[in-house]
């Protein structure tokens, strides 16, 4: 039987799941099998490890592989400060986190050790170097590492309060900034959630996928949330959809979390049509909005319990979600939302000057709760600008709280486009203009416009073996959409630029437009 008491600390966690299931499979990795009690095992060595090098901060830079969380998990056993740092980034920007981080040690993925020699005169004086898989000339294999540090039990040294693990947010502007999360941050909606609640109900032999970057809530908290629950934990490198729908089949995959981009290349990928998902019980999906016409996509083709998580990562994920029930492959109206509040989450819409607005009106989404990040790492003004002292956090999301409760999310505030006065939110349409069938993908931005401060461009991407016409897609969002919400005009890429979160990065489409302008505002 499960002991909720080890929902205390990360380390604990990782001592009960040992004692509850020792030979069950803990993490499957490109044909590595590690148990649970193996894995509590080789958390131990790394704890002692850290410890002997009296580390107070690690970090790792790399894609996805299970010995990171290994890391993670010894990191916390030790009472020490993890971070995983995005490897798309590049090398500047790569150097620049890692001297605000000042880790001690950093674990480097193959992918990334070019990168990490590039800039070693950059980085934080006395690092210890270690190559995460296969050898590199200069640098300890991790293997080797760990495995040569004491196998003797280490103390729990986490408390539930304190920071265990740092997310660099992907700032628009400047240097990423560091989400700290507790202990309490990545177990507090758990510990809230009712046994009862039946889309949370996980068996033992559920197979979970983990598939989006570590570096990323998304990554990090849907490996943490399968291991809380001591399943296996199937571990990609990356998202490629071939190999995702392969692996469902394989490993019977019953839970996974994507991002709607993600999600997209599944339901459309080749192989999709003849797979069988029967195995599959729940999705989870969020990161980014979701088109109505994609979600019914999904529901007719894999025909699984969908479930909407809106957050961020500086509310450790998950604060709001459209539960299966709401799902409906008619798309009822509040599939258009992102749901209520989580157990453990509070959520308020606000007014420029902090004032609670009413039913019905967009301002900016508000959230407090057990979810609620400690604060920016060594970055006290800019967390004060967005956490109060009353524990509301401001998400810069504008939405509305419907009479029921039930959350809208427009867009990033930022994202706003405003055109002759009147206030345009990308995501609304986006969301008219992807159910053209010969629209693959799609982003809407605002351009400079003399007359009107700004203007609505889309651009979109074809469908494989389709024809985008302009006017075609104009005409289809004028059936849909107030005039001054339509585009005035529609560039026609091959592919949106995203970030590994599958995030489309709207500066990029952004840049050409403003680039000569004296100010990038509304």
């Amino acid at each position: 039987m499960f002991d909720h008491d080890a929902l205390s600390t990360i380390g604990t966690l990782a001592r009960e799941n040992a004692r509850r299931a020792p030979g069950r499979a803990c993490n499957v990795f490109e044909g590595r099998t590690t148990t649970f009690a193996a894995f509590d095992a080789h958390c131990d060595r790394i704890a002692n490890a850290f410890t002997d090098l009296a580390a107070r901060r690690v970090a790792y830079l790399g894609k996805n592989c299970d010995t990171v969380f290994e890391v993670l998990v010894g990191a916390a056993r030790a009472g020490v400060l993890f971070a995983p740092v995005n490897w798309r980034l590049a090398p500047p920007e790569v150097a620049a986190i890692l001297a605000d981080f000042a880790p001690q040690v950093l674990f480097v993925g193959p992918e990334c050790a070019e990168a990490v020699a590039a800039i070693r005169g950059r980085l934080p004086p006395g690092l210890t170097l270690i190559a995460m898989e296969g050898g590199h000339p200069q640098w300890p294999a991790f293997d080797a590492w760990r495995d040569a540090s004491r196998a003797e039990a280490h103390p729990d040294r986490g408390r539930a309060g304190e920071p265990v693990l740092v997310l660099f947010t992907s700032g628009t502007t400047g240097l990423p900034k560091g989400a700290m999360l507790s202990h309490d941050n990545l177990f507090g909606q758990r510990r809230h959630t009712p046994a009862t609640l039946t889309y949370d109900h996980w068996n033992d032999d559920d197979v979970s996928l983990t598939s989006m970057p570590v570096a990323h809530i998304a990554g990090s908290g849907w490996w943490m949330l399968g291991f809380v629950n001591a399943c296996t934990n199937i571990i990609t490198r990356e998202f490629d959809p071939g190999a995702i729908i392969a692996i469902i089949a394989r490993e019977r995959v019953s839970k996974l979390f994507l991002v709607p981009a993600a999600l997209q290349l599944i339901v459309r990928h080749p192989e999709a049509i003849g797979t069988d998902f029967r195995c599959v019980d729940l999705i989870c999906y969020g990161a980014a909005p979701m088109p109505l016409a994609l979600l019914r996509e999904a529901i007719t083709l894999i025909g699984c319990d969908f479930l909407q998580c809106y957050g961020l990562t500086e509310t450790t994920g998950t604060v709001a979600m459209l539960l299966p029930a709401e799902h409906t492959a008619d798309g009822a109206p509040r599939m258009r939302s992102a749901g209520r509040a989580a157990p453990g989450s509070q959520i308020r819409i606000v007014g420029p000057h902090g004032e609670t607005l009413p039913p019905g009106a967009i301002g900016e989404v508000a959230i407090r709760g057990t979810a609620v990040m400690l604060g920016y790492l060594d970055k006290p003004d800019a967390t004060a600008q967005v956490l109060g002292r009353d524990g509301w956090f401001r998400s810069g999301d504008a939405g509305y709280l419907d009479e029921d409760g039930f959350l809208y999310i427009h867009d990033r505030i930022k994202d706003m486009i405003i055109t002759g006065g009147e206030n345009v939110y990308p995501a609304e349409v986006e969301n008219a203009i992807f159910g053209h069938p010969d629209v693959d993908e799609v982003a809407v931005i605002g351009v400079p416009d003399e007359v009107w401060g700004e203007a609505v461009k889309a651009i979109v991407a074809p469908r494989p073996g389709h024809v985008v016409d302009r006017e075609a897609v104009l005409a289809w969002t004028r059936e849909r959409l107030a005039a001054f919400k339509c585009p005035k005009t529609i560039d026609i890429v091959d592919a949106l630029p995203r970030n590994a979160a599958g995030k489309v990065l709207r500066r990029e489409l952004r840049r050409p437009y403003w680039a000569v302008q004296e100010r990038q505002v509304h």
